[in-house]
């Protein structure tokens, strides 16, 4: 593959494709949420206790973004206390092995 950047088409509109890569997945906890969940699905506290140093505020919001882009669903179930359950898409899914590139490519810069 050569440097030129990618663009396409949308909405009669150019786009980069990288940029548009990173404006879904480039926040500092997505891949650490997504990760989490590839290997299953998880309940709110869950998710947070498997993610050191995130703060409930910030992955509140993450979930949100990772939502609207169809990345994962949240299904709230009535009960008390409520208990929120978050899971992957398939298209969420797919990003799996971006992250075991990316961990196969960090494994190899840091030696």
């Amino acid at each position: 593959m050569d440097n030129q950047e990618v663009t396409v088409e949308k909405n009669e509109k150019k786009i980069c494709t990288t940029q548009a890569a990173l404006d879904i997945v480039g926040g500092k906890w997505t891949f650490p949420i997504i990760n989490a969940l590839l290997k299953s699905k998880l309940r709110f506290k869950e998710l947070e206790r498997t993610i050191p140093g995130i703060n409930t505020r910030m992955l509140v919001k993450e979930l949100k973004l990772l939502e609207s882009h169809e990345l994962l669903t949240r299904r709230a179930f009535a009960t008390v206390p409520p208990t929120v359950e978050y899971a992957l898409t398939e298209k969420g899914k797919k990003l799996e092995p971006v992250l075991i590139a990316l961990n196969k490519w960090i494994t190899e810069y840091l030696k």
